[in-house]
């Protein structure tokens, strides 16, 4: 395990003050990785071996805050920095999610919007708020692979009894305006541009939600922010001269709306390639810029891209279908179309995360109560998980091959197409060959000689351990 050891023992070591919690960490997040239970601090216990002991120090190095998070995000971001050019910009996604929890004594859990129901139907679950930061990582023909380079807890303020007093009502209010989401997502962004060289840009991805008046008025100096926007929201251009006598106009005259330039066919499209799904796609795009919103500003210009849907069938010989068009802007109107096309469409890459720490990893599923631990744990779980993914691509960048095991049979590509993407899952079943494959070889060669049973179906078939965890992923 050379290829992660050294990574994860440095960042570890940087992230806690006494050695022997940087050791505890280091045991933590490397279990974390190949647990094949849920991503409790029990199981995670058990598998470093400590079943039998005391268990007091694992859970106090999340409620202490003897473990900075931020340290261990820091040092994944000093890899990344390394990776770049120097003046290339560092493109990062921006998005939340829930991390559905039953106590309702947990710190930060509260009745949130259910973002898998349906669109008719508002449900309701228990959960937890999280905002995360993830970083793409460029690799050849436009491909890019995000990284998470922050993950930060944002609950929302409890609300108190009806017969509370005037005084805690309005602290109420005033918690509720400093820990919304959109606060605590510019918060983050004005971090990460300060942990970022001066002279290196920022550009922010982000989706219809984030797309607001206090992200883009909010912005710090040399961020470019890329997001989604409503088709039928009301544009203006540039103001002209000013008049001879009264105040000088902010917004000059109404700009079609981005639904009304789709379908204006005295705008021609135009053509852009940029990586997607797997291979690179051919897509048609109209612009219009620069433009004023108001809810961007008088002194913000943006770029309007209306991006056409892409057709795809659902099986071979099918007919046609199509998705919806997209509406973009960018904050930074001269920027290249191709450009600003792939970076928004690298904003995917963080859905991937969210699924793969959720379902693979394990964020979430710790626990704790207290407001440390639902801070700290379940972000080193995402740090773990992004130093994976930077060892890995150190290793590609190298010229090597990460270590990976032989895929399934129904996996494996077809003569003449290009091989299936590395995954997660690949990483992770690789890791724990490494770790067990040695301590999973017989004890004994009786076998060989023993004879066959008589009756066939006297032996009961016992599961393959092997397989169950070194294919289970």
């Amino acid at each position: 395990m050379p290829w992660l050891h050294g990574l994860l023992a440095t960042a570890t070591t940087g992230a806690c003050a006494a050695p022997e919690c940087a050791r505890r960490l280091y045991e933590h997040m490397l279990a974390t990785l190949v647990s094949p239970c849920r991503g409790t601090i029990s199981n995670l216990i058990c598998l470093c071996g400590r079943a039998h002991q005391d268990w007091t120090a694992d859970y106090r190095l999340y409620s202490r805050d003897r473990v900075d998070p931020d340290l261990l995000f820091q040092h994944g971001l000093l890899e990344l920095h390394s990776h770049l050019p120097p003046d290339a910009p560092l493109v990062a996604a921006i998005d939340d999610t829930l991390a559905r929890k039953t106590g309702p004594k947990i710190d930060g859990v509260g009745w949130k919007r259910d973002p898998l129901g349906p669109a008719f139907q508002t449900n309701l679950v228990r959960g937890q708020r999280f905002v995360q930061l993830s970083a793409a990582w460029p690799g050849p023909a436009g491909q890019a692979r995000m990284i998470p380079i922050d993950f930060t807890h944002a609950p929302t303020p409890p609300k108190p009894a009806k017969r509370a007093s005037a005084a805690a009502h309005q602290q109420y209010k005033e918690q509720q305006k400093q820990q919304r989401l959109n606060v605590v997502a510019l918060a983050r962004i004005h971090h990460l541009r300060q942990t970022l060289p001066a002279a290196r840009q920022l550009v922010v991805a982000g989706d219809g939600s984030y797309t607001n008046a206090a992200i883009l008025k909010g912005l710090p100096a040399n961020t470019v922010y890329l997001g989604r926007i409503r088709k039928d929201a009301v544009l203006h251009a540039l103001p002209g001269p000013p008049p001879a006598t009264g105040r000088p106009p902010a917004y000059g005259a109404q700009r079609p709306t981005p639904e009304q330039l789709r379908t204006d066919d005295t705008v021609a499209w135009q053509t852009v390639a940029a990586f997607a799904a797997g291979q690179r796609h051919t897509f048609k795009i109209k612009t219009l810029g620069p433009a004023l919103w108001r809810k961007s500003g008088a002194d913000c210009p943006l770029r309007v891209v209306v991006i056409a849907p892409i057709g795809y069938r659902l099986r071979q010989g099918s007919r046609l279908l199509y998705r919806q068009p997209a509406f973009l802007i960018c904050t930074d109107p001269d920027k290249p179309l191709e450009e600003l096309v792939q970076e928004y469409l690298w904003r995917w890459g963080i859905e991937v995360n969210f699924r793969d720490e959720k379902t693979l990893i394990g964020t979430g599923e710790a626990q704790v109560r207290e407001a440390a631990a639902n801070r700290n744990q379940p972000a080193v779980t995402v740090a773990a998980y992004a130093l994976l993914w930077i060892a890995a691509l150190k290793l590609m960048d190298g010229g090597e091959t990460p270590p990976h095991l032989q895929p399934p049979k129904w996996r494996q590509a077809e003569r003449g197409r290009a091989p299936t993407p590395l995954a997660t899952g690949d990483l992770l079943r690789a890791l724990r060959c490494e770790l067990w494959a040695s301590q999973l070889s017989p004890q004994s060669f009786s076998h060989f000689t023993s004879p066959p049973p008589v009756d066939p179906n006297a032996q009961k078939p016992v599961p393959n351990l092997p397989h169950a965890l070194l294919s289970a992923a």
